[in-house]
């Protein structure tokens, strides 16, 4: 899509028909929606979504590929200014940022008060933009949610610059919380590495209480399954694991939440409590009811250089990572490995 009528054709009216409005009514969405500025007549805004006869929502576009700066949002603060409008969307197809007046009224401001990436976003992100939609959008409710959206987001863009690298003010601030001396130069570089440390170690600790909540909730739902046991002529005979003791294996965070992930992944394939784990020294292993037969993918996470081997082919193929969220781009990889012991019913010799 090399221009803004292909993209307007093939990506933001099955948008703007996804939140309900009917493009094909020109009741609903005018495009080409006419906005007179001043002496200038004729100015024109791609679309205006409208209720009551009047307009609620501006659409600009650009074609796919453009970068979304402030100097395309120019006619959007034109035609803002006046419209009835208080929702202006600025987008490429793909991206989309959503504007209102929540500085100064009628006057649109100049940072988004939510971005919106149709291949990357968050549930939450979903959640706010059905508010958009026919059915429930009220431009009080809309309002506020932009502004607990605007400030929201500054908050944790925030919090993310200083969970990476802590400013002096931030540092200062935090270590007059809990010294009530003077902070020398010296001081002020020992707390640097000191609150850069516990920011992260806070974070460890936090997801590692959730993750072992939600392993315990799950152990205590299998516990009160009746698993009934296997036919004779089903059981298979499992290879033993490596023997070692307790305390040669400590299984790490990464580890669970690897596992968790594999899980999820697997949660409309197969129920997740056949999905297990156990973890021996060398690496952390993921089956299929438990048998050592049924490896789905391992975990070897212990080493300078992450990697999955994962199990659907014949031996497993190793894949190297860089992060667990490379984990969901082996998912379709992930499901076949289960696919082939319950389609066939084959099981994977153990090396």
């Amino acid at each position: 899509m090399q221009t803004e009528e292909a993209t307007k054709a093939a990506l933001v009216m099955p948008f703007i028909n996804a939140l309900g409005y009917n493009v094909f009514d020109p009741t609903e969405v005018v495009p080409e929606f006419i906005c007179d500025i001043g002496t200038k007549k004729g100015e024109k805004i791609d679309y205006a979504i409208m209720r009551d006869g009047k307009p609620i929502i501006l659409f600009e576009c650009k074609h796919v590929g453009s970068d979304l700066n402030i100097n395309h949002a120019s006619q959007l603060f034109r035609y803002f200014h006046v419209t009835e409008a208080r929702i202006a969307i600025l987008t490429n197809g793909i991206h989309y940022k959503l504007f209102t007046d929540l500085e100064q009224p009628n006057k649109m401001d100049e940072r988004p008060f939510m971005e919106f990436d149709l291949f990357n976003f968050q549930e939450n992100d979903v959640s706010e933009i059905k508010k958009l939609n026919k059915l429930d959008f009220k431009m009080e409710d809309m309002l506020f949610a932009a502004y607990n959206l605007k400030y929201m987001r500054a908050f944790k863009k925030y919090f993310e610059e200083q969970f990476n690298q802590p400013s002096a003010d931030f540092i200062h601030f935090i270590s007059k919380q809990i010294y009530d001396g003077t902070l020398t130069p010296k001081l002020k570089e020992q707390f640097s590495v000191l609150v850069h440390r516990s920011f992260h170690q806070f974070l460890n600790d936090k997801i590692t209480m959730r993750l072992r909540s939600a392993m315990l909730d799950t152990t205590s739902s299998v516990l009160s399954q009746e698993i009934p046991a296997a036919p004779v002529s089903e059981a298979v005979p499992t290879a033993p694991l490596p023997e070692t003791s307790d305390k040669e294996i400590e299984t790490t965070v990464e580890e669970t939440e690897g596992f968790m992930i594999v899980r999820a992944i697997l949660r409309k394939s197969v129920a997740v409590s056949r999905v297990v784990m156990r973890d021996v020294q060398s690496y952390c292993g993921i089956l299929l009811d438990d048998n050592n037969r049924k490896p789905i993918c391992r975990l070897h996470f212990n080493g300078s250089k992450k990697f999955v081997t994962v199990f659907d082919v014949e031996g497993g193929e190793r894949v190297d990572i860089t992060s667990l969220d490379n984990l969901y781009e082996l998912a379709s990889r992930i499901r076949t490995a289960v696919q082939r012991y319950e389609t066939k019913g084959q099981e994977v010799p153990v090396s």
